[in-house]
């Protein structure tokens, strides 16, 4: 399996419902306390960090700065590098779709 390829797993097709649930979802703060509720407190602190340090580095922070500043190690933030530089990447598409919703941090 190349790395680049969905890793099938038990609950596929839960993921699939969560994910259409979400997308269709018009408030921000029910989808806020709904992951609030999912996740425990360092689950959310994580997935935080890793979607900032992928907007990171879509504004050109180095991988070293980021860690510094987050407390990532650089194989997480080499990840999230390796997902913003596919052709067609979902990193990409969700940080445009976060322009356009509001103006850049």
């Amino acid at each position: 399996m190349k790395n680049d390829e969905v890793i099938p797993f038990r609950n596929d097709s839960a993921f699939h419902d969560l994910s259409l649930v979400l997308a269709a979802c018009n408030d921000p703060q029910l989808v806020q306390s709904f992951l609030a509720s999912l996740f425990t407190a360092r689950e959310v602190r994580d997935i935080a960090a890793r979607w900032e340090l992928v907007h990171r580095l879509a504004l050109g922070e180095t991988q070293r700065q980021i860690a510094q500043e987050l407390g990532m190690s650089l194989c997480k933030i080499t990840r999230g590098s390796k997902e913003l530089k596919k052709t067609d990447s979902p990193f990409k598409k969700m940080l445009i779709l976060r322009q356009s919703l509001n103006p850049p941090r």
